[in-house]
């Protein structure tokens, strides 16, 4: 799984396709994990649940991508069986592609667990079920938590709960569960936040937004993982085709960001690449700007700084005024340390 080299060597950022929510049917499904994979993503997500353990009948969604609907239905129109979970894993598994899901309840875990996924999504809805996120964290797989709705405390205490239960594998996701979010409201500075309060964990984000821009732009403040939901179509039916990347949007977004990670480079300043020729060609010596006699005293009047910067270095201008030329120095000639006294 490429999410455990990662977690070891964090020297790429993974990027995670959430097509949960966005089809029914096998044939949907299959659909969009081919266009995930040509998209360049490291891993497709699922959500598994039934309507009766996730949600009562009283309660409903009221979001601007949903309008007042009743999330029992939702949930029942969109919850997926242990045979449809099979089939589309093992399609996810021959596109060379990872894998997880997001259950809500021990049930979904222990199914997935025997399915063979490797790794634990907690969505924000459960950031702060407690018994929950034990039963999660003694399985000892990774932990990607989704921190939406949080205040600070609460993310530390689940850090803390997971922690507890000597699991060490956990990648917390800055999000804003917001639907859509905004850019007023995105915060994406709270990345720098869980970097300080949490040094030893993966930070990453989970995108809600109508922009691939913010993906990316999570990844240049240094976010380690990256979700974002997936879609064919944004004006397909169902609630969250609105905030998810088209196949287009997905691989600009994954394209954008392995090149970020090229431009980060090291944190070793040195010249590099075309900057080794260039600071002879593009620096500057101190050159003469007229005619200079031998035994003439070195001046503001007659020597001053060009390129190219093969001679000697403008900060031993000062030191040079004032010295006696050695020789004739014609215009524009650099001068050399055998020039002078």
């Amino acid at each position: 799984m490429k999410l455990d080299i990662i977690l070891e060597k964090r020297n790429s950022i993974y990027i995670i396709a959430e097509i949960g929510g966005n089809f029914i049917t096998y044939k949907e499904a299959i659909k969009l994990i081919d266009a995930a994979k040509e998209s360049g993503v490291d891993c497709v997500k699922l959500q598994t649940y039934k309507a009766e353990n996730i949600s009562s009948k009283t309660a409903f969604f009221d979001m601007e991508n949903t309008g007042k609907i009743s999330q029992y239905e939702y949930f029942k129109k969109y919850e997926i069986s242990e045979e449809l979970h099979k089939k589309i894993i093992n399609y996810i598994k021959s596109k060379d592609l990872d894998w997880f899901s997001t259950p809500s309840h021990p049930e979904d875990l222990d199914m997935l667990v025997k399915l063979g996924m490797e790794a634990i999504k907690l969505g924000a809805d459960d950031a702060t079920n407690i018994p929950f996120i034990k039963y999660c964290a003694k399985t000892g797989l990774p932990i990607v938590l989704s921190t939406g709705m949080c205040t600070l405390d609460e993310v530390k205490e689940a850090v803390e709960t997971i922690l507890s239960q000597g699991n060490k594998k956990i990648v917390l996701l800055h999000c804003i569960s917001g639907y859509p979010t905004y850019p007023e409201q995105v915060n994406l500075n709270v990345i720098n936040t869980y970097k300080k309060e949490f040094p030893d964990l993966l930070i990453g984000f989970s995108d809600h937004t109508l922009t691939p821009l913010t993906c990316i732009a999570a990844a240049v403040m240094g976010a380690n993982v990256v979700e974002r939901h997936f879609t064919l179509d944004k004006k397909a039916e169902g609630p969250d085709h609105m905030i998810s990347a088209t196949p287009d949007e997905m691989k600009y977004i994954v394209d954008s960001i392995r090149t970020v990670e090229i431009m980060k480079g090291s944190e070793v300043k040195i010249p590099y690449g075309v900057e080794v020729q260039n600071r002879i060609n593009n620096r500057k010596s101190i050159v003469a700007i007229k005619n200079i006699k031998k035994g003439e005293l070195f001046s503001s009047d007659n020597i001053y700084m060009k390129r190219p910067g093969t001679g000697i270095e403008p900060k031993y201008y000062e030191q040079i005024l004032g010295k006696i030329a050695h020789k004739d120095i014609e215009a524009d000639e650099i001068l050399q340390w055998s020039d002078f006294s």
